[in-house]
């Protein structure tokens, strides 16, 4: 067991260990650096970190996160508001965004299905898709998911509660090497992987061949 020599230095690590991928020695060195810089600097960062917590907010038409009720993007005249592309989450939009290549609408789900980690589809966003959809003003619905298993999962679920709803449904192209998240993907393959998206159909149907 770890001997600190303050009690407010234990509290700061004990906190500090529990963000993902930080652990207790890497916690106590984060400490001690915060403990030499300037306080007022310090009391900022906190102050950003409070106001984050309490003042960031949810999109009320897409789920991103955002300051205001609806997201720029949402609210942009811009964007083409009967293509949405589905992902994961805010990391995702924020990867797509940064290639350029793509100017619909988004709807994060919040997670992607994995019942391992009992993750099921409803505990996502996923019956709000559907509803917004059922709408009838969405033309094509694409699935940005990475390629993994929990992805594929998802798209399939999706797709199920889709088919019937006459729209496309299509999915990225497999630019992205199977196992990767979109958003470590570089800009350029994963731009192409949108514009090159195929039909979800399409994609079923190739892989009953293999």
């Amino acid at each position: 067991m770890d001997n600190y020599p303050s009690r407010l230095l234990e509290n700061a690590v004990n906190e500090l260990a529990k963000l993902p991928g930080i652990g207790r020695k890497t916690a106590l060195r984060l400490a001690m650096h915060l403990l030499r810089q300037n306080p007022v600097d310090v009391e900022m960062m906190c102050n950003t970190l409070n106001d984050m917590a309490k003042n960031i907010r949810y999109c009320s038409e897409c789920n991103s996160i955002s300051d205001k009720s609806i997201c720029d993007i949402c609210n942009s005249h811009n964007r083409d508001k009967t293509v949405i592309c589905v992902v994961e989450d805010i990391r995702d939009v924020m990867a797509i965004e940064n290639t350029g290549q793509y100017r619909g609408i988004y709807h994060v789900l919040g997670g992607i299905i994995s019942p391992i980690d009992g993750i099921g589809p409803d505990d996502l966003k996923i019956a709000s898709l559907v509803e917004k959809v059922a709408k009838g003003s969405i033309k094509e619905v694409i699935m940005a998911f990475s390629t993994t298993i929990e992805g594929d999962t998802t798209n399939f679920y999706i797709y199920k509660k889709l088919k019937g709803l006459n729209i496309i449904v299509s999915t990225i192209a497999r630019g992205i090497s199977i196992g990767d998240d979109i958003e470590y993907a570089d800009q350029i393959t994963l731009g192409r992987s949108i514009i090159n998206r195929t039909l979800y159909e399409n994609m079923l149907a190739d892989s009953g061949k293999s």
